[in-house]
């Protein structure tokens, strides 16, 4: 068989050849493309191929140049930084890849050898980094023995965190050499202290916190605000420290930077209140407090002033709050304008009866015929209280009415003074409570309540107390700073303050009664009180005694004989305001003749101050029975900090203390408790009301 004979020259070609003419050319121009760079790498893992074999001239580079001009092993790459590369190479699935190496990102990842040392395979192994580290140890902390520290060229490590690494590793030896030397005793004991710790651990997450969280950003800061505040108080020392020295412009400045850095911060209270430009105010402060440290500091001189300065700010904060005390008391004692018009209003309505008026009184009159035998009935539900202000009055019977379940069996015995009965009865005549039933009496009308019965009434009577009270050269004036003048207010001038001694002789034909005093507010059914066993004694209330406050220490003078001999300093305190008397026992114990006895020997007030709660703690002493706190939560007069689930849950509040619910010092979060049961569907109370807006 003949060979195949070979093909003629005009076939020789391949078939893409003659075909495909554009596509041969396309390859060549991308090979003279890539003829144009420097070198081109064919290999899909470059830049640690690639490194050595691109800066291998650059070892010896400085030395054929004529000396040690840098050395890429210190630091330096100035002889470098004109190195440009670029790298082709085709990645994993044969596509060309392109990008450019320059030195610096070169210096970021690499090892750069100083050419001055023997090559990187002849370095004693003593270079090691277990010897670095000895070398660190023994260089200390100084920044400069840190940066001299000799570290292996292999691996580059900061020295602060390299001396870290050693602290932790001999630290970690010395913890492992403990262990292995501890006895079984205190490895038992470790265990279980471990084995506690671990069924006691609370894995539960209380709060979810991010810092980043919008709401946990605090726009409310003070900082740059007390920074001003601190730059005023040492310019002010710099500024008199400069007067003295005859520094004029100095002082000058001082007191320019003062004035404007009050004026950029006025009345603020936070950052978000300041001026725009406290910011630049306290910067300029700043330079001018490093220029007068400069020339003035001088730590005895500026110790000195800041001395002067303090005992001047305590002096100013002693007399404000004096006056604060004064102004404060003087508020508390102040009738409202609409409440003094309330009772003008009333008082001319129950001397200047119209045809409407008239029928009031002709109901009232006979509906105090129908409940005249309610007022001596054991069976019903009998409260007493003793006051002067007609809205507070109304509001303690309007809210116990409210929460009652029964109140045709509430009857409420209302003792009030001459000068404002007929406001007080006007009020309920004109506002009934219907079904309760209210009674109201003139204390003028107890003939048996007189000086010679009553020692209190006698000493309220005495020239000395009246020159305690009136006179200003008296210790307890605010001239003579003395800090009792809560003790100067009208009530303790008042037998209003005090009928609570005598209970039986208001209302001998009763068993039991509760007293209320007239700022508190009834929230629920008051008559499971009456079903409270007082085990014989004579006074229910709630205790108020926490840890050391508010014990018999607080109210009387222990130092007194009288008092250090019959009763206990740690004894618990309890409240008025809400409290349920058994009068049986009372007069069994003849209460009122021990209150008599105890506020004889005090005439001259060494066993107590003035009030009605000391006597009321001796006069009652181991003869209080303590209810449950829900009853009675108290302070809502004078404690901002009152828990509000403690007040949603209690069944009377109290507003004791200065700040009265009709005030307007009240505190503004707890007003709503007593204002919700004012009837301001009153005519009298909106025409009051309404001339004060």
């Amino acid at each position: 068989m003949a060979p195949p004979s070979l093909p003629s020259s005009s076939s020789a070609a391949p078939p893409w050849r003659r075909r495909h003419p554009v596509l041969l050319a396309l390859l060549l121009l991308v090979l003279l493309f890539f003829l144009s760079f420097q070198v081109v790498v064919h290999v899909p893992s470059l830049r640690s191929a690639v490194t050595r074999r691109l800066f291998s001239d650059h070892r010896h580079r400085p030395a054929r140049e004529g000396g040690p001009r840098s050395c890429p092993g210190c630091g330096d790459l100035q002889d470098v930084e004109d190195f440009n590369r670029t790298i082709a190479y085709t990645d994993q699935d044969g596509r060309i890849k392109l990008f450019r190496v320059t030195a610096r990102e070169i210096a970021a990842s690499s090892i750069w050898e100083n050419p001055l040392l023997p090559p990187r395979d002849s370095q004693p192994a003593a270079g090691t980094r277990e010897a670095a580290e000895e070398r660190l140890l023994a260089a200390g902390s100084d920044g400069a023995n840190l940066s001299n520290a000799v570290v292996p060229a292999t691996q580059r490590t900061d020295p602060i965190k390299l001396k870290r690494e050693v602290f932790r590793r001999r630290r970690k030896e010395q913890r492992i050499h403990e262990l292995l030397h501890m006895d079984k005793e205190a490895e038992l004991q470790m265990r279980n202290m471990a084995m506690n710790s671990s069924r006691n651990f609370d894995n539960r997450v209380k709060v979810s916190y991010n810092i980043w969280r919008q709401e946990f950003h605090h726009t409310n800061t003070d900082s740059t605000l007390k920074l001003m505040k601190d730059q005023i108080i040492m310019a002010k020392v710099y500024a008199t420290i400069a007067r003295s020295q005859d520094e004029s412009e100095l002082y000058g400045s001082l007191m320019k930077c003062i004035k404007e850095s009050k004026a950029a911060f006025g009345d603020a209270h936070m950052d978000s209140e300041l001026d725009s430009s406290a910011l630049e105010r306290a910067k300029a402060m700043g330079h001018v407090l490093s220029s007068a440290r400069d020339v003035l500091y001088n730590s005895d001189e500026v110790s000195r002033r800041l001395r002067v300065m303090l005992q001047s700010a305590e002096l100013s904060i002693d007399t404000v709050k004096k006056q604060n005390t004064f102004l404060v008391q003087h508020a508390a004692k102040t009738v409202p304008m609409p409440l003094h018009c309330l009772h003008m209003q009333l008082i001319t309505d129950y001397y200047f009866r119209d045809g409407v008026i008239k029928e009031y009184f002709h109901d009232a009159a006979l509906k105090d015929e129908e409940d005249k035998a309610k007022l001596e009935d054991r069976s019903l539900y009998h409260y007493a209280i003793f006051s002067d202000n007609v809205l507070a009055a109304s509001v303690v019977v309007r809210s116990t009415v409210t929460h009652s379940k029964e109140p045709g069996k509430h009857v409420f015995h209302i003792v009030t003074d001459k000068l404002n009965f007929a406001a007080m009865k006007m009020w309920f005549i004109s506002h009934s409570s219907r079904p309760a039933t209210v009674h109201v009496e003139n204390i003028d009308n107890f003939k048996w309540l007189n000086s010679s019965y009553c020692s209190v009434m006698r000493q309220l009577e005495s020239a000395r107390l009246k020159e305690y009270y009136f006179k200003a050269h008296d210790p307890s004036s605010l001239s003579d700073g003395n800090e009792n003048l809560k003790y100067r207010n009208p009530k303790y001038l008042s037998m209003l303050n005090h009928l609570r001694f005598y209970m039986p002789e208001i209302h001998p034909k009763l068993d039991k009664i509760l007293f209320l005093d007239d700022d508190v507010v009834v929230q629920k059914d008051l008559t499971p009180l009456w079903d409270v066993d007082l085990k014989g004694m004579v006074n229910g209330a709630v205790e108020t005694c926490k840890e050391s406050f508010h014990r018999f220490d607080t109210y009387l003078n222990f130092s007194h004989p009288k008092i250090s001999e019959n009763f206990d300093p740690r004894a618990c305190g309890w409240a008025f305001g809400m409290n349920m008397f058994d009068l049986k026992e009372w007069k069994k114990r003849n209460i009122t003749g021990i209150y008599h006895y105890w506020q004889d020997l005090n005439e001259d007030r060494k066993l107590w101050k003035l009030g009605t709660l000391p006597p009321g703690l001796i006069t009652f002493y181991n003869l209080t029975y303590p209810l449950d706190r829900t009853w009675h939560v108290l302070g809502l007069g004078y404690d901002p900090a009152v828990d509000i689930a403690e007040i949603e849950n209690a069944a009377v509040v109290h507003y004791n203390g200065n700040y009265k619910p009709w005030l307007d010092l009240a505190i503004s979060k707890y007003k709503a408790y007593w204002s919700k049961y004012v009837n301001v569907g009153s005519p009298h109370i909106r025409h009051c009301y309404a001339s004060k807006q």
